[in-house]
C-alpha cells in the first residue's frame, strides 16, 4: 500500500533531522540482502552508534536538499539505504563496508566532512580503523615509551648489581 502524504512528510522530516545532525553519511545499495543480514546490519549499526534508514530515493533527495546537501540519489544504483553517525565520522562507512564484504550490499556514495563523496572514497573510509581501535592504538603507543624506559632502567640495575653466586 502506498504511503500517504503525511507519512512521506514524516519520513522526510526524520531524514532531514538525521542529515543535519550527522557528521557523515554512507549510502549503500542493499538489494539482495536477506532479512537475517539486514537484522545483523542494524544490530551492528546500533552497537556503533550508527542509525541505518531506508527510504525512497525521491524522499532521500528532498531530505538532503532540506539539510543543505546537493545529492542525486536517483543516480545511485539499486535500492538505497543510508547510515548516519553523529559521533564517529568513519563509523557509517565502516559498518556498511564490513557487511558488504560478506553480502550483496554495495557502497554507492556518501557525505563526509560536509561534501558529497564517491563510492571509492566511502570504500577507502570503510577500510580505516574505527574510533575505538584508533584510541587503543594511541594508548598502546603512549604506554610503550614508559615501558621501554622501565626496561632500560631494569637492565642498568641488573648490570650494576653484583651477581650472587649460589653456595655449593
Amino acid at each position: 500500500m502506498p504511503k500517504t502524504k503525511a507519512q512521506k512528510a514524516a519520513t522526510v522530516a526524520e531524514l532531514t533531522k538525521e542529515f543535519k545532525s550527522a557528521k557523515s553519511v554512507a549510502f549503500a545499495n542493499y538489494q539482495g540482502l536477506t532479512v537475517a543480514q539486514a537484522d545483523l546490519l542494524r544490530k551492528n549499526a546500533r552497537a556503533s552508534g550508527v542509525r541505518y534508514l531506508v527510504a525512497k530515493k525521491s524522499l532521500m533527495n528532498r531530505a538532503a536538499k532540506d539539510a543543505g546537501y546537493e545529492i542525486n540519489a536517483k543516480s545511485f544504483p539499486g535500492m538505497l539505504g543510508a547510515a548516519f553517525a553523529a559521533d564517529d565520522d568513519v563509523a557509517p562507512a565502516k559498518i556498511l563496508g564490513d557487511i558488504s564484504k560478506t553480502t550483496t550490499m554495495k557502497l554507492v556514495g556518501g557525505i563526509f566532512e560536509g561534501a558529497v563523496v564517491t563510492a571509492d572514497k566511502v570504500s577507502a573510509l570503510s577500510m580505516l580503523p574505527g574510533k575505538k581501535e584508533l584510541l587503543g592504538m594511541l594508548v598502546g603507543t603512549l604506554n610503550g615509551v614508559p615501558a621501554a624506559f622501565v626496561r632500560a632502567l631494569n637492565a642498568m640495575r641488573e648490570k650494576l648489581e653484583p651477581v650472587a653466586t649460589p653456595a655449593v
